[in-house]
């Protein structure tokens, strides 16, 4: 039998060390919200390969969708010759975004692509260059993308220079005494001294920062920035690869909100664990770019596109988005006996749905992060089954991300042993 030490060994010999891996486990097997090492043992998972295979691992409608695709054909370019998938994808994502604006879509394989075509896309309907983004951000990890990401180590880290015409403001999180009227406020201040209105083509946020630490904008944020850029022609553009297709118990958080984006990206949960990330948007902007302006060889995969057609039905037939909010309930449920029990270390949980958080602090005061503790705890619960993830600008937030199907007795049986590795490693301080 073949060892993960064997294969790390073997890993880092191949692949360069820029691609590393968080954890020293490797696959063999998945199904639904578990997984089975090359050794045997068995994991829950509550990262869901970052937020991707929300309708859980191998779901056997997406399975059956990708093996049914396989036999007809696996690629011809959509942009040369097209298949009724893509059209079908585009019609169901067009009917999902919110707002009654007449939408359109583009297919591309990666978040960090849609991204950049959201960028391209406004500048062309605006005819102007200037972008702002907002601190901890994450929007990929492409030179462009990494000029909007608000966050150094490690995604840009050696990486500048970065693109000009892109400025940045603050994200209002209550939990870090950042108001909404200061950051309404700080963007006023960008147009002053850095990019006047009329030069801006768009503003971008994540909705639901991701890596940036699971801070949700609020409701009211939200319609401030969407009535500024009313008034100066700008273009908002919502990146909800993480946030989107059902995580927060919407389609998109941006319902939430009750505002329409002028444009949105689509990834990660959109095909199960294949490939594909789109553009939706008001048709009218879409268009702006001329014929053969968007597009790429792998864009719109025939098989991410089969994948994705199932992941939708599987999420409206099984009513995901509902379980969504049951999922994040249970877990608030747990963590909020963790807050209670240790309000020294944990300072804030929050949900969105199922985009969960727990941040942790040293003497209860939110500006000491402990990001020692946190990596300790993702450490401890991998030893003993559980796939953790973290995040945060201080590297102090554990998130949680469960399949939308994961069974309530997988979230117990893993907050069980959660709660097991913060009581061993807060009793005995034995994390480095």
């Amino acid at each position: 039998m073949t060892t993960n030490a064997e294969w790390q060994a073997r890993k880092e010999k191949a692949i360069a060390r820029g691609e590393s891996n968080a954890q020293q486990v490797y696959v063999e097997r998945a199904k639904n919200a578990e997984f089975w090492d090359v050794e045997g043992n068995r994991f829950i998972d509550f990262g869901a390969g970052i937020a991707v295979v929300n309708t859980g691992h191998t779901h056997p409608k997406v399975v059956a969708a990708v093996k049914d695709q396989l036999d007809k054909f696996s690629h011809t370019c959509l942009m040369v010759n097209p298949y009724d998938s893509a059209v079908k994808l585009a019609e169901h994502l067009n009917r999902l975004a919110p707002g009654d604006t007449p939408k359109k879509s583009i297919f591309v394989t990666t978040g960090a692509e849609a991204v950049e075509n959201c960028i391209k896309i406004a500048r062309a309907h605006t005819g102007r260059s200037g972008v702002i983004a907002f601190n901890g951000g994450y929007h990929g990890r492409t030179n462009f993308t990494l000029g909007l990401t608000g966050k150094i180590t490690p995604y840009k880290n050696l990486f500048g220079p970065f693109p000009g015409e892109i400025f940045r403001a603050p994200f209002p999180i209550e939990f870090h005494k950042i108001s909404i009227e200061e950051s309404i406020k700080a963007l006023h201040n960008v147009f002053k001294m850095d990019l006047d209105p009329s030069d801006t083509a768009a503003i971008i946020l994540e909705p639901v920062q991701g890596e940036g630490g699971f801070y949700p904008a609020p409701r009211e944020f939200m319609q401030a920035l969407r009535k500024i850029c009313d008034e100066h022609g700008i273009v908002l553009i919502c990146d909800e690869i993480q946030c989107g297709f059902g995580r927060t118990g919407k389609f998109f958080y941006s319902e939430y909100c009750e505002i329409e984006p002028d444009l949105m990206t689509a990834a990660k949960g959109i095909a199960g664990g294949f490939p594909l990330a789109a553009v939706v948007g008001k048709a009218e902007i879409m268009d702006a770019p001329l014929p053969g302006g968007l597009g790429g060889t792998y864009a719109g995969s025939p098989i991410g596109c089969a994948a994705a057609l199932a992941v939708i039905e599987v999420i409206e037939e099984e009513k995901l988005l509902d379980r969504a909010v049951e999922i994040g309930e249970r877990f608030m449920q747990r963590l909020q006996k963790l807050k209670q029990q240790y309000p020294d270390q944990v300072g804030e949980i929050r949900n969105k749905g199922a985009m969960i958080a727990m941040e942790l602090i040293e003497n209860g005061d939110p500006d000491q992060p402990n990001p020692v503790l946190t990596k300790a705890i993702v450490g401890a619960a991998s030893k003993k089954g559980v796939v953790l993830l973290s995040c945060g600008v201080r590297s102090n937030v554990i998130r949680f991300l469960p399949a939308l199907t994961a069974p309530d007795a997988i979230i117990d049986e893993g907050m069980d042993i959660v709660s097991d590795c913060m009581a061993e490693l807060t009793a005995s301080r034995t994390y480095p």
